[in-house]
């Protein structure tokens, strides 16, 4: 608080440099320095001076510490006596300061990743939150959670209802188990067609022909007419890499499906045998599965040898002609003239029959030839065999 002052009283405020030779009570002439007791008109210069010859800072610092220094109110009222002070209200401890490391003693250290909280939410909380995770949120589970208890009738109901799977789900997976086992029984059809037919029909085939030489060279008489399914003769075809067994008959599952050479040799379609002196000794053979014999006779061109090897004698036939393509009802071309051989005249012919296209039994092929040689086993084997 200020107080007015009179008039007639000097502030000590107003006057920079107190000087002794005023009649104020602030000062007292005994309290003056001896180099100061002069008269404030001679000390006026020296002031100047001196304030000249001071440095700016040393005039800013007095000012200072002049208007820092307490000023006591003379005339003001004594305030009453406060009592003892109250004691401050001590600041709340903050949180204390990180402490950063000089560069030198940093080291890198890993970030441990923080873990999120668990969603506390809804159904849809959960699942916001799992796909901000990057996955699905499981599925509710179709049970009902009862704790404490066990569930009653008609929960364990809903609850077994819930696990079972529906209709068309039980239907999608028997269709797909009959179109897997429908795949499997194929590939199973189709390996025993190309392959394991092959194989049993060439042991067969090798049995019959084994049997068929062994009866040669023990003498034993060849019957004049051989029952359906008996062999009794053996094809070579040297161009194809064949040996096969001729049966009587041209029956698919007596003689074709082991392998063997069919001789039309029965009914309307019976043909003559190697050894007649006229005719058309007419065979059938598979072209594809059970040993298909005559899988390539469609490679055999005019002049290419086919010998036929019986108890008596090896007959040797010459490719001719070939029919690529006709009708299974096509009979003529089994006449003892064959009809689109080129022949013209009754003689000793050979017609070779088979199915086309390969792998398929809907026309068949014709391949013909005529004998060119017949020579009595006693003089042993041909040169088309012997080379």
């Amino acid at each position: 608080m200020t107080a007015v002052r009179p008039e007639h009283e000097y502030d000590p405020l107003t006057d920079p440099l107190p000087a002794g030779g005023h009649g104020s009570p602030w000062f007292r002439a005994d309290n003056i320095p001896q180099d100061q007791a002069q008269p404030l008109d001679q000390a006026q210069p020296q002031v100047q001076v001196q304030a000249q010859a001071q440095m700016p800072g040393d005039a800013y610092a007095r000012v200072a510490q002049a208007a820092a220094a307490p000023v006591q109110e003379w005339y003001a009222e004594p305030a009453a006596d406060p009592g003892p002070p109250l004691p401050e209200p001590e600041p709340e401890p903050g949180p204390e300061p990180d402490v950063v490391p000089f560069d030198d003693a940093t080291m890198a250290l890993k970030r441990i990743a923080e873990t999120p909280a668990p969603p506390t939410g809804g159904r849809a909380e959960r699942r916001r939150a799992a796909k901000a995770r990057g996955h699905r949120a499981p599925a509710a589970s179709a049970e009902p959670v009862v704790s404490g208890r066990p569930p009653t009738r008609a929960e364990a109901r809903r609850a077994a209802k819930a696990r079972k799977d529906s209709a068309a789900v039980v239907a999608s997976r028997v269709i797909g188990e009959l179109f897997i086992t429908l795949g499997v029984m194929m590939l199973l059809f189709v390996t025993y067609q190309l392959w394991w037919t092959n194989i049993r029909a060439h042991q067969q085939a090798g049995s019959e022909a084994k049997k068929i030489t062994h009866d040669w060279a023990s003498g034993k008489k060849a019957p004049g007419v051989f029952a359906p399914g008996k062999g009794f003769a053996i094809m070579h075809i040297p161009k194809l890499d064949v040996v096969v067994p001729v049966a009587e008959g041209i029956n698919k599952h007596k003689v074709l499906d082991k392998g063997m050479v069919g001789h039309y040799g029965q009914g309307s379609l019976k043909t003559a045998m190697p050894g007649d002196r006229t005719g058309n000794f007419a065979v059938a053979g598979h072209r594809n599965t059970h040993g298909e014999p005559f899988r390539y006779i469609n490679r055999l061109k005019p002049g290419d040898l086919v010998i036929v090897e019986t108890q008596q004698a090896y007959y040797t036939y010459a490719i001719t002609s070939t029919l690529p393509s006709t009708s299974p009802r096509n009979v003529s071309v089994l006449k003892p003239v064959p009809v689109g051989s080129g022949f013209t005249r009754p003689g000793r012919y050979m017609t070779l029959t088979t199915c086309t296209p390969e792998f398929t039994s809907t026309y068949r092929m014709i391949v013909w030839g005529k004998m060119v040689d017949e020579r009595p086993r006693s003089k042993g084997v041909p040169d088309a065999l012997s080379g």
